[in-house]
């Protein structure tokens, strides 16, 4: 059985759908909401099939199907997969726990060219899955696809933590950005934005 998610135990009622809410807002003042599918779409190829992993309403999955890509999100959280579903019906999204995903297809693993891991999805895991988790996402990529994961530094779940969680999890940091528009690492940096890939075989 799953454990209980931060998101879960850590969040008041009714945060997912005015999380949900807030992002439609935004989106209807006209804010620019596509900066992570902006980063992802300049690191793979056109058309590429992306696994969207804590997907939340949705808003970057659907930026990267403007983009001409192929995406499947899931979440665990269903009312953020129901706004999702009502906003961009034409995305596959998924209800699901990431410490369980098994995503198949006639008998066989679905393997994407990328993931992404955007909005603060790895601080809201269930303790001490996080590279349970990177090892299944990773295992949904083919191996010279990129796996993005952005998070905040500054909530109790550091950089280094993040690093030897993803060496668990058969990844390697291939690169890291400051911020979701690329711009330099450095140490006192408050947010991360890492690509991992496989080791070459």
């Amino acid at each position: 059985m799953a454990r209980q998610t931060r998101w879960a135990t850590d969040t008041e009622r009714g945060h997912a759908q005015r999380m949900a809410d807030r992002f439609r807002q935004l989106a209807a003042e006209g804010h620019d909401l596509a900066g992570e599918a902006r980063t992802l779409d300049a690191i793979i190829a056109p058309g590429s099939t992306v696994l969207d992993a804590g997907c939340g309403s949705g808003r970057v999955g659907a930026a990267l199907a403007v983009r001409g890509h192929t995406v499947l999100g899931v979440d665990a959280d269903e009312t953020l997969i129901a706004a999702a579903r009502e906003d961009f019906p034409e995305i596959e999204w998924l209800v699901g726990d990431l410490t369980e995903l098994d995503l198949t297809a006639g008998g066989q693993r679905r393997l994407f060219d990328a993931a992404i891991l955007a909005g603060n999805v790895m601080l809201y895991l269930a303790p001490d899955t996080e590279a349970e988790v990177l090892r299944r996402v990773g295992a949904h990529v083919r191996p010279d696809g990129p796996v993005v994961v952005g998070f905040g530094t500054g909530r109790g779940y550091a950089v280094a933590g993040f690093d030897a969680h993803a060496a668990q999890a058969g990844l390697l940091v291939e690169q890291r950005f400051a911020t979701w528009d690329l711009r330099p690492w450095h140490a006192g940096a408050d947010f991360a934005v890492t690509v991992l890939r496989r080791p070459a075989a």
